[in-house]
């Protein structure tokens, strides 16, 4: 007795519609159960699909790139009936119902009750090498509860797969030292570039050390800062603005407003900011993010700006900075600094930016190159200004210079479109009254 039964796809989470990228038997094919059927591929990973049971492969429902979700069937086995599934394998082969191709014959079934399909594998991510294994989730499991990665292991089945006596072979390998274990996972980005690991060094042998573990803030910002820095082709532009007439005009409304107290102190962040947002109006290729093959571009212009905290920096983001003078922008940047510096800010006061400041001025320096921050596609860096001899047409004459350093996503901006947008901010920062000529 003989009975077909389906393939179908199992529970796997909230993915629809994922690509079918590789069947892995053809119709005719002999399998055990859990041998995988076919491999599926979400945008995180790709996870395979296993047969239920033993039997013979009649009919392939799905091809390559056709799309399926939780539910849908995949294929259809000749399932041997519980007795014949039960019996024990012959000493000779038994001769085979349905020709069989130049694969192995299947495994002998254990003499007891077929067991039940298994669960399928959770999605995982693909192995730190980059490279993609093939192994029926039974196998993945055996491996993992032996630590093996299965990038380096080399496979004997059919069509590439993995076996659990390739996953043995290995280990008696290893531990032999006829084999060295593939490279171990790492959790800083990069490892999909086939990186070195990381150098594991002993410090202490070498001197007195203090060990303290990371912030929870350099934890995230760390994680987040790599990998901006690999996914993302940055450059650099650096540029000087003139800031002296600035810099006196801000001077002297806060040494107007020094008897009240109410009113907020002008700093030069404040200026930035307005200065920024006037620029991506004119540019608005700065205030875009890329989603998938997709390029959206913001109505609205939220600026992030960089807070030094005793724990890292942090970044707050000021809404609507169009719609806020100077004062109520340096009021909120303030107000947003002590809230970092206290630890207190929530993950709304960090969220929605379209461009960050990061300002060194009350530090030091004179230019460096700012990250992006992720999914926004550019960020303005400044140092300290310094007064410098500059020719006039006549004379050289002092005034006072601010460093200017914009990173970019090259995906998204050239480097024309770059060095029109520093030459634009140099003239707003050198003559603050073009600001009012576009609304900002």
């Amino acid at each position: 007795m003989s009975r077909l039964i389906d393939v179908n796809v199992p529970d796997i989470g909230d993915y629809n519609d994922v690509p079918v990228i590789e069947l892995l038997v053809q119709v005719g094919d002999t399998v055990a159960a859990d041998d995988a059927i076919v491999t599926l591929e979400s945008d995180k990973a790709t996870m395979d699909v296993p047969s239920p049971q033993a039997g013979v492969v009649r009919e392939l429902l799905v091809k390559v790139g056709d799309r399926v979700s939780e539910g849908s069937a995949l294929a259809r086995i000749e399932a041997a009936d519980a007795a014949s599934a039960t019996a024990p394998a012959p000493a000779e082969p038994a001769p085979a119902a349905t020709p069989a191709p130049a694969a192995p014959a299947p495994t002998p079934v254990a003499a007891a009750a077929v067991p039940p399909p298994a669960a399928p594998e959770a999605v995982s991510a693909p192995p730190a090498s980059g490279k993609r294994t093939h192994a029926s989730p039974s196998v993945r499991q055996y491996a993992r509860e032996h630590g093996v990665d299965l990038a380096g292991v080399k496979a004997s089945g059919r069509n590439g797969r993995i076996t659990r006596e390739d996953v043995i072979a290995h280990i008696k390998a290893v531990m032999q030292g006829a084999a060295t274990p593939a490279k171990a996972a790492q959790a800083a980005p990069g490892t999909l570039l086939d990186l070195l690991p990381w150098p594991k060094v002993d410090f202490a042998k070498f001197g007195p050390i203090d060990t303290a573990p990371l912030s929870r803030i350099k934890k995230i910002s760390g994680a987040n800062l790599s990998r901006n820095s690999v996914v993302i082709p940055h450059v650099t532009n650096f540029d000087d603005a003139d800031i002296t007439d600035l810099e006196a005009f801000r001077q002297q409304i806060n040494t107007e407003n020094a008897k009240n107290p109410a009113t907020a102190k002008l700093t030069l962040l404040a200026f930035l900011i307005k200065a920024s947002v006037a620029a991506l109006k004119k540019f608005p290729e700065f205030n875009t993010s890329i989603d998938g093959d997709k390029l959206i571009t913001k109505q609205y212009y939220h600026i992030a700006f960089a807070a030094d905290t005793p724990n890292g920096l942090v970044v707050p983001v000021i809404r609507d900075a169009d719609k806020k003078n100077l004062y109520a922008i340096a009021d909120e940047a303030g107000a947003l600094a002590k809230k970092a510096r206290d630890g207190k800010l929530g993950p709304a006061d960090m969220s929605g930016g379209c461009f960050t400041v990061s300002s060194l001025g009350g530090i030091g320096g004179t230019g460096f190159t700012p990250i992006i921050n992720a999914p926004e596609v550019a960020i303005l860096g400044v140092t300290r200004s310094q007064m410098k001899p500059v020719w006039n047409g006549q004379t050289f004459v002092p005034r006072l210079i601010l460093p200017l350093c914009l990173s970019w996503d090259h995906r998204v901006i050239d480097g024309v479109m770059a060095a029109r947008f520093l030459v634009y901010l140099q003239q707003i920062l050198g003559d603050f009254r073009r600001v009012s000529l576009d609304g900002s």
